[in-house]
């Protein structure tokens, strides 16, 4: 089969669209991003959790709708927005490192010994990066594709599920997450990045 034959593996575009015979797009892949957190728990570093992330979910934001009523009809707007909590999944390791950190975390929230919650959300908020990679590794050190930025990040649930003589499977801790603001990085990639603002008076813009 001739190589040029590739080019044709993809959706045709017609000249309206643009040239069709670039051929299909390396996809990011799902197994290949790092997770890392900052200000998270007391002990330093905490990569710890970085090496013993599982799974994690994106950030995914969700906007009120806000409905005005007019003459004979409806106009909807997009209302407030809300960030939708993030979940992660941990392998827990036998030297307690990973629920270690995780309890430090639910501590500077609460401290369920002494009953005595944290005097701020600064006390306790922490910052976490989800950064998507090219397979980098070793002598060939892996570029960052896409970065979330996901701040003042707390833990509102943290699972330490079960355990089972009939599996084969490590122990886990699932956190839930939610968070103030996500920002993804490069600057001009998508959330954050600065489109102008348009100011009109009409409803409808």
């Amino acid at each position: 089969m001739a190589v040029s034959s590739l080019l044709k593996l993809s959706v045709p575009l017609g000249s309206s669209l643009g040239d069709g015979s670039e051929g299909l797009l390396m996809p990011k892949l799902q197994y290949r991003f790092r997770v890392s957190f900052e200000n998270f728990g007391i002990t330093k570093p905490t990569t710890e959790l970085t090496k013993q992330v599982m799974d994690i979910t994106r950030p995914n934001v969700t906007f009120e709708n806000m409905e005005i009523p007019v003459y004979n009809s409806k106009v909807y707007l997009a209302g407030k927005h809300t960030w939708n909590p993030i979940t992660v999944n941990l392998r827990e390791d036998v030297n307690g490192n990973v629920q270690r950190l995780v309890g430090e975390q639910l501590q500077r929230q609460f401290d369920f010994m002494n009953q005595s919650s944290a005097a701020s959300g600064i006390d306790y908020k922490f910052v976490t990066r989800i950064e998507i990679l090219d397979g980098g590794n070793g002598a060939f050190v892996p570029n960052v594709l896409e970065t979330w930025e996901v701040y003042g990040c707390y833990l509102t649930e943290v699972n330490y599920n079960s355990l089972n003589y009939a599996t084969s499977e490590p122990v886990t801790v699932t956190m839930t997450v939610q968070y103030d603001n996500a920002i993804q990085t490069p600057g001009n990639s998508g959330v954050g990045a600065d489109v102008g603002r348009t100011i009109g008076t009409a409803t409808t813009g």
